[in-house]
Order: C-alpha cells, then structure tokens, then sequence
C-alpha cells in the first residue's frame, strides 16, 4: 500500500509568506514552537539591561522635571537657534519607526522572504519609536500641561489650533501613524498570541492570552480572513511610509530659511527614516539573535538581504546630499551657497563629516559580500549609522537657524546637561518597552515561521 504523509496538528492554512526562504536546521512546528516560545523566560542579563534603560528614563524624566520648574530656557536655545536637541530628536524616533513599516507592509506586498524572520521585532521597534517620538513635541512647547491645544477638537470657546504650525501637523502625523502601526502590529500577534494561549499553564495570564486571541481557533475559515484583514492592513500601511515623513519634511521645508526651503526634503526624509530605520533594526535583531541562540531562523541570507536594501537607502540618501549642494550652487542665491559652505567648511564641518561619513562612506563596504553576512560588523556599522543619522537631522537643524540671512543674527548652540538627559532618557524610554515586549510575546513571527518549515509528517494507518 502506498505511503500518504499528513502534517500532525496543523489544519491548512492560506501561505501569508513567501515560500522562497527555506530554513533548513528547523526540523518541525514543535521546534519552531518551542524555541521562540523559550525566549520569554526572564533572565538576570534581561533584567540587568532593563535595570539600565529605566535607569536612563529616570535620568531624563527628571531632567524634563528640572526644566519645567526653571523654564525652557535651560535647555539651551539661544535665538534665532529655537529648535535644537528636541525637535532634531523628534525626527529622529519618527524615522527610526519607518523601517517596521517598510518591513512589515511593502516587503510584505513585494512577498521578499527576508522579512520573515525580522518583521515581527521591526513591527514593535515602529510601535516603540513612534511613542518615543510623540513625547518630543510636547517636551519642546515647554508648558506640557497644555499640550492638548495642538488637538483639534471643538471647545466652547471656539479655539481652534494654529494649523500653520509644525507642531499641529506633527501630532496628526503621528496619532495617524501610531494608531495604524499598533494595529499592524496587534493583528499580526493574534495567532501567536493564541499558541501562547494554549501552551501557557498560569491561568490568570492564560485568561488575558484569551481574551487577546479573540478565541482563535487555528481554522481554515479564520485564516481566510485573517490573510485579507492583513493584506488590507499592509496596503492602508503602506502609503504612510511616504506621507507621515513627508509631513514631518514640512516642518522644514515650508519655512523660507536657508538650506530648509526646497522641494527635495519629502523624499529626502523619506529615504533616511528607512535607512535610519533598518540600522535601528540591525541594532536590534543581531543581539537577540546571539543572545537567544537563533541564528537558524535570522540567518545569514536573511542579513545580507537586509543589507542590500541598507546599502540601497544609503546611495539614496548620499545622492539627496548631493543634490543639496548642487540647488544651492544652481539657483544662485547667496544665502543658501554661504549656508551649505558653512555646513562643511566652517561652524559646523565636525558635525557634517560626521554626517557624510556615517551616512555615505562607511555604508558603501555593504558592496562586500562577505562584510553583508558579518553580524558583528553589521551591528557595529548600525551603530555609525543610528549616530550619523541623528548628526543628518542636527546638521539640517542647528546649522540653517545659526546662518541664517542677517549676519548680527548668527549664533551657535550648544545643548546642555538637560538636553542631553532628555535625549538619553529617549532611549531608555524606548528600551524599556521593547525589552518589557520581547518577554511578553514573541520577538519572531511563530506563525510565519511556520509556512516555511515543512509540517513533521506521519504515516497514514497501514502504510510502510
């Protein structure tokens, strides 16, 4: 009698993913279960790394404590300089959060098999960034306690926000932005939450996993439709990857002052938030996947991939870098050729070199193929890149407001101890919730994972 394979407690499923990226040390369903379930087990370096981000928090919440008692002014602003660390740090979270868009809805779209393994950990970084960047405009107006007239909403005194400020615009980029990131992020969750439902002996947590599940039952028909809401949701994703960034590119490019007011900024920004962001992402994934022994799920492929589309935002935003000096050298306008001089040769060239060489020359040895499968300089080059892109957004910041058109109006900035503190609190802030995350639902997407690992077969009864 001939022999019939069944896989062994999985109904069929709709394939989500693309089935072009093999896995070829994960054995079965159960391994793959097992292993990614095993990572949310607390352990002293994961509470010694929390104790260190809530540390930072604390550091810059009682910085921004201090500065509201003193007032604004300790932060360091000294006119015409009026945005500094805060908005520079603003930009920065918000293209961070950009990656887990592109990740988790476009490649998604494109059905690239790379994304498989790190969507998941890109999807919560977006999450995470997006809640670290929405505290930034409200540190910056100073009187916090009123933050919620940047709202539009109806009031009995018919005040209405100024919806020519940046600040207006940025909180309808962002509330847009994280609410459709969260939901991403939740619905993609709902079958892992639910192996965890199955697998999780404490009852009161098991409870909460059931109601999170929405009663997911593994079916055929909830696959069904499971796979649509996700599509959908992928392609109403998509469309904020251009736009939230754009949005935030306006703050600049809206106003008349040197080295802000072109019509490159909307795809410029766009094109460093992704960069920007996958270097957040290789900050990340690299160390989980040492530290949790999971290099047969984030493999080498899945890397060098992941580094080519790092390489390729590069070029991107070295060209856009390019182009700026090449505008200012075309239209002829005095005050835009002295601002970009300036920016390299003069007041500010240690901040630009650090820009142009984190951005556009260290980035260039991805080329290299063994250099793409190198974690360890994978992860030191991400490094260099989170630091030169916040250097990008300091150089477009600091520099335009300090040479502007008056010569008596040029300054300089120098961030103090309470900037710095609020910066550094933003990281912990960040942190401390992925860490809080990654031991509460699984960092890698069990679901997936599971399309392209073949099912542990069995024997029909009577078969040889």
């Amino acid at each position: 009698m001939a022999t019939i394979a069944q896989p062994v407690d999985e109904p069929s499923r709709p394939n989500i993913a693309s089935a072009n990226v093999q896995l070829p040390a994960v054995r079965d369903y159960e391994q793959v279960d097992d292993e990614i379930i095993a990572t949310l087990a607390p352990t002293k370096k994961w509470f010694a790394l929390l104790a260190v981000a809530v540390l930072c928090l604390i550091i810059g919440a009682s910085a921004w404590t201090y500065q509201i008692h003193e007032g604004l002014g300790v932060a360091g602003y000294n006119p015409p300089v009026m945005w500094g660390v805060y908005i520079i740090t603003f930009v920065f979270w918000v293209g961070i959060g950009h990656a887990g868009t592109l990740i988790s809805a476009i490649l998604y779209l494109f059905r690239a098999g790379f994304r498989t393994t790190i969507y998941r950990c890109a999807e919560a970084m977006t999450v995470f960034a997006v809640m670290t960047a929405g505290l930034f405009p409200i540190i910056h107006i100073g009187r916090p306690w009123k933050f919620f007239w940047l709202i539009p909403y109806p009031n009995w005194r018919l005040l209405w926000p100024q919806f020519k400020s940046p600040l207006v615009w940025d909180v309808f980029a962002i509330s847009t932005y994280l609410t459709i990131s969260t939901t991403f992020l939740f619905i993609g969750l709902i079958p892992d939450i639910a192996t965890l439902r199955d697998r999780c002996l404490n009852p009161v947590r098991k409870q909460i996993l059931a109601v999170l599940s929405f009663g997911w039952r593994n079916s055929e028909a909830e696959w069904r439709h499971f796979v649509r809401a996700y599509l959908f949701l992928a392609a109403f994703s998509t469309p904020l990857v251009l736009s939230v960034h754009s949005v935030v590119s306006f703050d600049f490019a809206m106003a008349l002052t040197p080295g802000w007011h072109t019509t490159i900024f909307p795809p410029y920004f766009v094109a460093g938030a992704i960069f920007s962001g996958i270097g957040m992402v290789f900050t990340i994934i690299i160390p989980i996947r040492k530290y949790f022994k999971l290099q047969h799920y984030v493999t080498l492929n899945h890397l060098d991939a992941a580094a080519k589309l790092c390489l390729f935002t590069s070029c991107v935003v070295g060209c856009a870098y390019i182009i700026e000096f090449f505008i200012a050298w075309y239209g002829g306008v005095q005050a835009e050729q002295d601002y970009f001089w300036n920016r390299v040769f003069g007041q500010w060239w240690w901040a630009a070199w650090i820009m142009l060489t984190c951005n556009m020359i260290l980035p260039l040895s991805l080329f290299s193929q063994k250099l793409r499968r190198n974690p360890s300089w994978l992860w030191i080059l991400s490094i260099f890149i989170n630091i030169g892109m916040w250097f990008e957004r300091f150089v477009i910041v600091v520099p335009s407001l300090s040479h502007e058109f008056e010569p008596w109006q040029w300054t300089a900035y120098t961030p103090t101890w309470v900037d710095l503190s609020i910066l550094l609190g933003s990281f912990g802030w960040f942190f401390m919730w992925f860490l809080l995350f990654i031991k509460q639902l699984p960092v890698l997407a069990i679901s997936e994972i599971k399309e392209i690992v073949p099912p542990k077969m069995k024997r029909a009864p009577g078969g040889h």
